[in-house]
């Protein structure tokens, strides 16, 4: 008995660091693979639209509502010690130090991770990827490295966006709806958020775009058994993202503060 526990924990362990080294090998690719003969930079202005444009909806609705329960969460709380006032600061240190770059890190990670999995996996079991190796063209260069750095240039560009839309839809339960006044509510962001917060939330926001990005791609690149391989691919792609983002962000925040 103990030596079956031991023997699958050995497993475990070597497949888990087998799979950490493969990631790493494949983002090491990816980002020197701008300087590479496969890289095309026409594919990574479609993957800023796919990645970053086109996710542009689902972040800003996110973030607007995000703003609007924060402002009246804080605003029930705060009501109880007189400091409505701190309602704006809440917000807004909120948004640009956790909720910015964390709810559009998981909202990408839904909305273009996903997309980036599957079209590698359909590429797999299709025998597309295979096609490109016996061209002599190499597929992580050809295909990954757009797709890291759409995720690494997009991610800061929609958390600003983020940001800003959720510091809005705080504005307007706090001042239009709660009554606060309009002085105060800025007061309170001007006074107590400053330039460290928001490019600290840029900083997350870098890594997880590259971290869904380099997940994504891996589970699809590495794909196997037709379409209900393309489907278990997607659903780790998404889960292990979302997961590595939302641990990277205790570290990450434990580091910039």
């Amino acid at each position: 008995m103990l030596t079956r526990f031991f023997s699958w924990v050995g497993r475990w362990t070597f497949g888990l660091l087998t799979v950490s080294g493969s990631i790493f090998l494949t983002a090491v690719t990816a980002f020197v693979g701008l300087v590479r003969p496969a890289f095309l930079w026409w594919n990574l202005l479609v993957q800023l639209v796919r990645v970053g444009a086109d996710s542009t909806p689902v972040v800003l609705v996110t973030a607007f509502f995000t703003g609007m329960v924060l402002a009246l969460q804080a605003w029930i709380g705060f009501q109880k010690f007189n400091a409505e006032g701190m309602v704006g600061a809440v917000v807004s240190l909120s948004l640009t130090r956790e909720l910015g770059p964390v709810i559009t890190g998981l909202m990408v990670t839904g909305r273009s991770g996903s997309s980036m999995a599957a079209e590698l996996g359909t590429m797999r079991v299709t025998e597309q990827i295979d096609a490109l190796e016996s061209l002599a063209v190499s597929p992580l260069v050809y295909l990954v490295t757009p797709r890291f750095y759409a995720g690494l240039i997009a991610l800061p560009l929609l958390t600003v966006l983020a940001d800003f839309v959720g510091i809005v839809g705080g504005y307007f339960v706090a001042v239009d709806m709660l009554g606060l006044p309009s002085n105060v509510y800025l007061k309170g962001i001007s006074h107590y958020v400053d330039l460290h917060d928001f490019f600290s939330g840029l900083i997350k926001s870098c890594v997880f775009g590259a971290i869904l990005a380099i997940f994504s791609c891996y589970m699809g690149y590495h794909a196997r058994g037709g379409a209900a391989g393309v489907g278990q691919s997607v659903t780790k792609a998404v889960v292990s993202s979302s997961m590595a983002i939302l641990v990277l962000d205790y570290f990450l925040t434990a580091w910039l503060f």
